[in-house]
């Protein structure tokens, strides 16, 4: 079974935002995979990570997302808080624009995905 994290705090230190992690677990037990998926029957996004040698997801649902939009402009480097330290989510911002190219009027994510991701990243797309 895949675990799912739900990230719903962060914190900006000088140009590196730092999504925390508010469950008991150690730098150890995971490795980004630097991959990015919609979840788009949840409305959400899922960055993959290595958890103890099985595939786990860090969850972005839409209260963050205004986060990510300003992590993606100011071109931040994004990090994950653990109990032990931080780690950085490898390429999470290229393979976030990516997918959010790919999302953009298309139709196969569903009407009411695409509408919150065009909406949320509005100023996004407006620079692209």
């Amino acid at each position: 079974m895949r675990n799912v994290y739900l990230i719903d705090q962060f914190d900006v230190v000088h140009n590196e935002i730092y999504f925390i992690l508010n469950e008991k677990k150690q730098l150890s037990q995971f490795q980004p995979a630097g991959q990015v998926l919609a979840d788009s029957d949840n409305g959400a996004f899922l960055y993959l990570i290595d958890e103890n040698d099985a595939y786990s997801y860090l969850r972005f649902d839409q209260s963050i997302w205004p986060q990510l939009v300003h992590m993606i402009l100011s071109e931040q480097k994004a990090f994950l808080t653990v109990d032990d330290g931080a780690f950085e989510l490898n390429d999470f911002s290229n393979e976030l624009k990516s997918l959010l190219y790919n999302i953009e009027g298309n139709g196969n994510y569903g009407e009411t995905f695409v509408k919150a991701v065009e909406e949320a990243f509005a100023d996004f797309f407006a620079q692209n």
